[in-house]
């Protein structure tokens, strides 16, 4: 239920949202399983276990699950139905099969196989704070995370959500910080980071479970590398990674959350509203304080 990572999607101020017609438009595009020849499939799906609506709303934030399905077919096994099958045909017809011939038998042995491949799924979630004008997509990989607002822009027929393009950069401010020994504001520095240099063979160095504030990570910074990541306190309340992108990973929430939350109920529907608002309305708060200390978003 706690999202782990995330990507940040700033929406746009004047956004209408209509639950009814948001959910009607979201079960047009539900997700169906693979059929055939299909390779993959993706779709929307219920927002929480305990439901069948694809929208779980809990006091304006909307919880939205996108399930993707894709066949798993070895190419292992594809290569071995393949060699049987040349081998039957040199034998019975004693000629040497040609390339383009062996595409032709690989292209119909996986048609073949495919409807018997195993199948995986995957869900990506999100939460979309209609208070703070924020979607967070339960995601750090920037493909994945904008796939699922690809999806969503695409179910609803348009939707005004973008990346946060701040005056400062994310790694600008995260090397001032460490620069300076010291965050600002509600964030503490924790005991991870990730520097980077320059030329053509680009060093790296991770430090881990370690003080950030000492000479050595300040001599780093001195010799040209800047923070591509770092490991941040928030509130006393949430332990993260900041990544370059603002994108968050390795979010870990204190034990005053999770108790504050496990108050509220212990039925699956009072625990999952409580920690969709809790973690929904922390992580807003965290990521416009972000946005503030880096000078906030540009003009569009």
């Amino acid at each position: 239920m706690w999202f782990k990572q995330i990507s940040v999607f700033a929406l746009a101020q004047d956004l209408k949202t209509d639950f009814e017609a948001w959910h009607d438009k979201l079960s047009a595009a539900a997700f169906q399983p693979c059929q055939g020849l299909d390779w993959k499939s993706e779709g929307f799906a219920r927002a929480v276990p305990f439901r069948e609506e694809l929208i779980f709303n809990f006091q304006d934030t909307w919880r939205f699950s996108l399930r993707q399905e894709d066949k798993v077919l070895p190419t292992t096994v594809v290569r071995e139905f393949l060699d049987e099958k040349l081998a039957e045909l040199q034998a019975t017809e004693g000629r040497i099969i040609g390339r383009k011939e062996k595409m032709q038998l690989k292209e119909q042995i996986t048609d073949d196989l495919l409807p018997r491949a195993f199948v995986r799924s995957r869900y990506t979630e999100a939460v979309m704070d209609l208070q703070s004008q924020l979607l967070l997509v339960n995601q750090s990989n920037p493909n994945k995370s904008e796939n699922f607002v690809s999806q969503l822009r695409q179910a609803l027929g348009g939707l005004p959500a973008s990346l946060p393009r701040t005056q400062e950069s994310p790694s600008s401010l995260m090397t001032a910080w460490l620069m300076q020994g010291e965050a600002a504001g509600n964030f503490e520095l924790d005991t991870d980071c990730e520097l980077k240099g320059t030329g053509d063979i680009v060093p790296v160095i991770k430090i881990s479970k370690q003080a950030l504030d000492t000479e050595e990570v300040k001599q780093h910074l001195e010799h040209g590398k800047i923070c591509t990541q770092l490991g941040l306190i928030w509130n006393e309340q949430i332990r993260f990674v900041l990544n370059e992108d603002l994108s968050l990973k390795r979010i870990q929430y204190l034990d005053m959350l999770q108790e504050e939350a496990a108050n509220q109920g212990d039925d699956p529907e009072s625990l999952m509203s409580a920690t969709q608002l809790i973690m929904t309305q922390n992580l807003s708060l965290l990521v416009h304080e972000l946005i503030d200390h880096l000078g906030g978003l540009q003009a569009a």
